[in-house]
């Protein structure tokens, strides 16, 4: 049976790439279904779903999985030999842990930074998304520089560490956000990524209005 991925806008729903990058990164065959964003019919339409009332969903048969994170394991176990963490163990727990730090963490900087492909204008920092920002570019170089040989992306080869930041690259480029030269590099490796360009590519093409927040996607 055909994987089915429920998601949101792709111009603002980030928890929704990270997923959707995974499948088409690896050419896993699915089908898409899009709700768009703050649309009077989209809580209803997610709950079909999910009673959480949230996208992304996963449909796997008769599993239906939800949170980007859970999605990104179901998938390792459904597709081993595509290796969605890095094969070394050391790799691996270093992978799992800066992936769930995101997922849990960078309030500031999702609050502030809301996702927005189209948008392309610098905006002051606070000091709170100052501190989210040093944070993650820290991370960044220190997965490059311990396990970053062998390719562009944060564990050499793309993982599902780098579905997890891929919105965060594209959020500093879109508000312009002043890194480092090894955090650029790693933003401009996922922006050349034949999938992420895809999505984004796509995401232009949208025509509904902008999102107060990124709090429910």
């Amino acid at each position: 049976m055909m994987l089915r991925l429920v998601i949101g806008s792709k111009n603002y729903s980030s928890w929704s790439l990270r997923p959707w990058l995974a499948l088409a990164h690896h050419k896993i065959p699915f089908d898409e279904i899009l709700i768009p964003i703050d649309q009077p019919d989209t809580a209803a339409r997610i709950r079909q779903y999910s009673p959480a009332g949230k996208v992304p969903i996963l449909i796997d048969g008769e599993a239906a999985v939800w949170e980007s994170i859970a999605i990104l394991e179901h998938l390792n176990e459904r597709f081993p030999q595509l290796q969605l963490w890095p094969k070394d163990p050391v790799a691996r727990a270093h992978a799992r842990a800066v992936a769930t730090e995101m997922h849990a963490g960078f309030t500031a900087l999702r609050q502030h930074c809301p996702m927005n492909l189209r948008r392309k204008k610098a905006r002051p920092l606070t000091p709170e998304v100052e501190a989210d920002v040093q944070r993650i570019t820290g991370m960044w170089r220190t997965a490059r520089e311990r396990f970053g040989t062998g390719g562009d992306f944060l564990f050499g080869g793309f993982s599902a560490a780098d579905c997890m930041y891929a919105p965060v690259a594209a959020r500093f480029a879109s508000y312009e956000v002043e890194v480092d030269p090894v955090s650029k590099a790693y933003v401009d490796a996922i922006y050349r990524l034949p999938a992420f360009a895809a999505w984004r590519e796509a995401a232009l093409k949208e025509t509904w209005g902008h999102r107060a927040t990124d709090a429910v996607a």
